[in-house]
């Protein structure tokens, strides 16, 4: 029995063929079905520019999922902070946590979650968009929560209306950050997991009790794709592959279709960056999915486990959940 939190990141996807409107449909469903399974986070991610993701406005989603569900903890996975002025992310946060009591999460990165030509538009200008920036930002985003901010701006809703704060992050900077504040970390082994041991070492080692944490907590987040079969996880897994690849390669796209990646990958770099791609992720079988996730669980000792489970069709996505729910996890 996996005896770990179970949570999902959903990328709120936009399939070749389909509108926005029809992804983000999609993105509810399963967000009602990851309740109905028991999960216990469903979180989306901030992304700007990119015609594949529909998620550019978390709060504006997040309102939307939590009034289509009751009980699951909806959050943010995450807001990137260089991107907003911290009194907005504080109000916006703010109004979501009055709303649904206990049920919202905010989850922090510091990179822009874009290009810098689509961030700069965002902010509209060079201040707070550098990395060195985001910890006085960081730290002034939660002094309005507590009330106590340095220019005596009162947020409302913010103030006396925090929801539970995670930072994010892919590298050693952002846990080492975490632990120095005492907050929740979220590690994005989806798509650096290289770093993924090192970064909790440190975050572990050097982290600091606050009244808000007296403990380190670490969520790694994880690719996932599982089917009846491996041959079928196989298949359903390409098109997220091949949207990487093209992203990678500066080729903006909608999630491409199944029968798009028939003929991907076809050359030896791309088939080794598939390769490369698909370490340390979980993908296959339930009987196969369980091996890899005892084998994370054991190696990184993680306290929750989130899955990226970015699947073109919303019934093989919802499969997967149910799968890995009731067969991987029980």
């Amino acid at each position: 029995m996996i005896d770990v939190p179970l949570s999902v990141l959903d990328l709120a996807p936009v399939q070749f063929g389909n509108t926005v409107g029809e992804g983000l449909r999609a993105t509810t469903e399963s967000a009602r079905n990851a309740e109905r399974l028991g999960y216990t986070r469903f979180w989306v991610a901030e992304h700007h520019n990119m015609p594949g993701i529909a998620s550019s406005a978390p709060a504006v989603l997040l309102a939307h999922l939590a009034a289509a569900t009751s009980t699951i903890r909806i959050g943010s996975g995450g807001v990137m902070l260089p991107n907003h002025a911290p009194l907005v992310v504080a109000e916006q946060f703010g109004t979501l946590h009055a709303l649904h009591p206990d049920r919202v999460d905010l989850g922090i990165g510091r990179a822009p979650g874009t290009d810098q030509a689509t961030a700069l538009a965002l902010r509209r200008t060079t201040e707070g968009l550098s990395a060195d920036s985001f910890p006085q930002e960081l730290m002034a985003l939660m002094r309005y929560f507590d009330g106590d901010s340095a220019d005596g701006i009162v947020a409302v809703p913010g103030i006396g209306e925090t929801p539970e704060i995670w930072l994010l992050g892919s590298s050693g900077f952002s846990a080492q950050l975490a632990a120095l504040l005492g907050l929740r970390f979220a590690f994005a082994h989806h798509f650096s997991s290289e770093n993924t041991e090192a970064a909790l070492g440190l975050y572990r080692e050097n982290f600091r009790p606050t009244p808000r944490l007296e403990r380190p907590h670490a969520m790694v987040a994880v690719s996932a794709v599982c089917a009846d079969t491996d041959e079928q996880a196989d298949l359903l897994a390409r098109p997220s592959e091949l949207a990487f690849l093209n992203l990678r390669l500066g080729r903006r796209t909608a999630l491409p279709t199944p029968e798009q990646t028939v003929n991907f990958p076809s050359t030896e770099q791309e088939r080794q960056f598939v390769a490369d791609r698909r370490k340390d992720q979980l993908l296959g079988s339930p009987a196969t999915v369980r091996r890899q996730l005892d084998d994370l669980l054991r190696r990184t000792e993680a306290d929750e486990i989130m899955l990226n489970t970015r699947i073109y069709d919303i019934d093989d996505r919802v499969r997967s959940l149910e799968l890995i729910m009731e067969k991987v996890a029980a």
